[in-house]
């Protein structure tokens, strides 16, 4: 069975840095090992099966050639925090 993603905000995340890689035309194994992460993390962040740290999200924001913004703007944390 698969595992669902945590939330909406990780499954948009992950479809962002997938939709990105594949424009580089990069696997997830070089995406990972470019930027020190281990292949199944990146994984399951496209998955959106982590919920990725702020230094994992620069990381991946660099070797993906975007700003970190582009990653997670508009995204909302589950339970709708009160602004």
């Amino acid at each position: 069975m698969a595992k669902e993603p945590l939330s909406e905000a990780t499954r948009e995340l992950g479809e962002r840095v997938r939709e990105r890689r594949h424009q580089l035309g990069k696997s997830q194994e070089q995406l990972a090992q470019e930027s020190s992460l281990h292949w199944s993390y990146v994984g399951q962040v496209e998955r959106g099966q982590r919920n990725p740290t702020l230094h994992n999200i620069l990381k991946l924001a660099e070797v993906l050639g975007v700003d970190p913004c582009d990653l997670v703007r508009g995204l909302r944390a589950p339970g709708g925090a009160s602004q």
